[in-house]
This record gives structure tokens, C-alpha cells and sequence, in this order.
């Protein structure tokens, strides 16, 4: 049943993987109310016939038996490997349980078996193995294309940047200036190396394409620079012993009134979350920007079934 279900999903995406050159996607996300999991696809560039697969197990409900979960996933695996034609060292499993933010989970092996595949124009860096994450986040392809696209003679500016993907785009895109912001030190170099990769030069601290270690709040309020594009994607929730604990919900109006006061005066301001239950305080928001919500322009067809995987805003002056 699960195989009969990737097969139908790799069928409906292929024209439309074909048309944009999708290398990396996501083919299955709990279709099957008892297979609940999420199976992502990685094609290394240079090795295309050499497909990775990352599977994401959803925590089952506490009144399912173990033993029941685990036949499941056991049968969810086999399904993976014979419709993919893949050996255990191909596939990546891991079991998302739920809770507040995604810091607790640190790092989950040592593999340090990192591999380059392509989105759009650009190589980014992948580690399916290490961590909870894999370095790229599949359902921001649109808003990473669109800032690749609209980036030519602007000053980019990418909060909580992760591994700095969207501001590869960017530099990439043609962007003057480019400045990725995040608390990660390891997150930073993965972004310094995607930038290697791409023969784009970025640096810490200063630069026409800087890495900086901060927590962004703070670093917004004691910036005084202005850029022409931002994109901010933050946390649901995060706690650091860098810096104060940080809440989506709480804080949102906070930092997009800072994002603001760092936007050019005919600038565009891209705010995504992926909080289920995120309220934009719109008449707040009001008050200091025009805001619309274009979170059905920035799902592609891998995560129809999930469109509110994230939510998604434009915000200018």
C-alpha cells in the first residue's frame, strides 16, 4: 500500500520535477493515516543516479501500541527501499517527536557525510545523517528561487539564516551585499561553505557577503545599516544560553518592527514561520507596514498536501 503510494506521488511530480530541474523534494508526507512520516528525496549533483532518502517519522499518539508503530515504520522502510532501489546507507531515519522548538534534539551522529546538490542555479550543502535537519529546508525552494530572481543590485539581509541558503541565492541572483545573521556557529560555517562551493567569498563580521554570530533581536536593534530585501524565517521557539529565550508568537510584532526600521524605504521584507498556530497580530502590524499574506504562492507541488507547512508574508513601508 505504501509502495502503491510513492510510485502515484513520483508519477504526479515527475513533469513538474522535469520542467524546473527538482533534484531534491519531498514524495511522500503521511499520505497513509498509519504511516505517518515524511519521506524527502536528495539527488548528490555529482552523482544523479545516487538518490538519498530522509525519512521523518511523526511521533505516533500514546495510545498506539509500540509494537504496532514499530511494525509500521518497519514496513514504511521496506516500501522506501524497493521503490527507490536503495541500501540502508542511503536512507536516513528519523523520529520527530513533538514539542518546543527543535535545539534539544543537538547533534545525532558523527557521519560528517556531507554531499552538494543543486536548487536552481546554485549548490547548497547537505548532511542527512548528523542532524534533525538536513541543512535545507525543502518547502522554502519557491521563496529561495524568488529571492534569487528579485536579489540583482540589492542589499540582502537573511535572519536566523540556518546554513545560508537563501542568501546563496542572492548572492548568486547578482546582490551587492549580502549579510546572514544567526546565534549557530556551525550553522555559519555550513553557510561559509555553500558560499565555497558557489565561488562566492563571504567572510565574518564585515563584507560584500558577511556571516555574522549574533542573536538577531539584539543585532537588529544595534544595527544602523538598510537593506533592500530581507528575509526572515524564525523559530517557533527557542532557548539559548547566549541569548533570551525566543517566542514566534510573543515576539513577532517586536521584530518586524525592527525588521522595518532596517528595510529601504521601497524595500520587501519576506516573514515566514512554521508555528501550526501562528496569529499575525495584523492590526499591529498595521501600524508601521503594508502587509499580505502570500503563503499559496510559496508551496510547491511536493507539499500540496501540507500547505501550512509554512506561512508566509510580504511586508513593505
Amino acid at each position: 500500500m505504501v509502495a502503491n503510494r510513492l510510485r502515484k506521488n513520483l508519477k504526479r511530480l515527475r513533469n513538474w520535477r522535469r520542467r524546473n530541474g527538482v533534484t531534491c523534494f519531498r514524495a511522500y508526507d503521511a499520505d497513509l493515516p498509519e504511516y505517518s512520516a515524511a519521506v524527502d528525496c536528495y539527488e548528490p549533483d555529482a552523482d544523479s543516479q545516487s538518490l538519498y532518502l530522509h525519512v521523518q517519522e511523526y511521533q505516533a499518539p500514546a495510545n498506539i501500541p509500540e509494537e504496532t508503530t514499530e511494525r509500521r515504520l518497519g514496513e514504511l522502510l521496506s516500501a522506501v527501499a524497493e521503490v527507490f532501489e536503495a541500501g540502508e546507507d542511503r536512507i536516513a531515519l528519523k523520529t520527530r517527536a513533538r514539542g518546543r522548538g527543535g535545539s534539544k534534539y543537538g547533534r545525532l551522529d558523527a557521519k560528517e557525510q556531507f554531499f552538494a546538490v543543486r536548487e536552481g542555479g546554485v549548490l547548497l550543502e547537505v548532511n542527512l545523517f548528523d542532524y534533525l535537519d538536513t541543512g535545507l529546508f525543502l518547502d522554502h525552494r519557491p521563496l529561495r528561487l524568488r529571492i534569487g530572481r528579485e536579489s540583482a543590485h540589492k542589499r540582502m539581509l537573511n535572519l536566523f539564516c540556518y546554513t545560508g541558503a537563501a542568501s546563496v541565492h542572492a548572492a548568486a541572483g547578482g546582490a551587492v551585499s549580502t549579510t546572514s545573521v544567526d546565534l549557530s556557529a556551525t550553522y555559519l560555517a555550513w553557510a561559509g561553505r555553500n558560499f565555497a562551493r558557489n565561488g562566492l567569498e563571504s567572510g565574518s563580521g564585515a563584507g560584500v557577503h558577511a556571516r555574522v554570530q549574533a542573536d538577531v533581536m539584539s543585532w537588529l536593534i544595534e544595527s544602523k545599516e538598510s537593506f533592500d530585501l530581507i528575509f526572515c524565517d524564525p523559530p517557533t521557539f527557542s532557548n539559548s544560553k547566549r541569548a533570551d529565550d525566543f517566542d514566534v508568537q510573543r515576539e513577532h510584532v517586536r521584530l518586524l518592527q525592527l525588521c522595518m526600521a532596517r528595510l529601504a524605504t521601497d524595500g520587501l521584507l519576506l516573514f515566514s514561520n512554521n508555528f501550526r498556530r501562528f496569529e499575525l497580530d495584523a492590526a499591529a502590524v498595521a501600524g508601521f507596514a503594508s502587509c499580505e499574506e502570500i503563503s499559496a504562492r510559496t508551496i510547491d507541488p511536493d507539499f500540496e498536501r501540507n500547505p501550512r507547512i509554512h506561512r508566509c508574508w510580504s511586508l513593505t513601508h
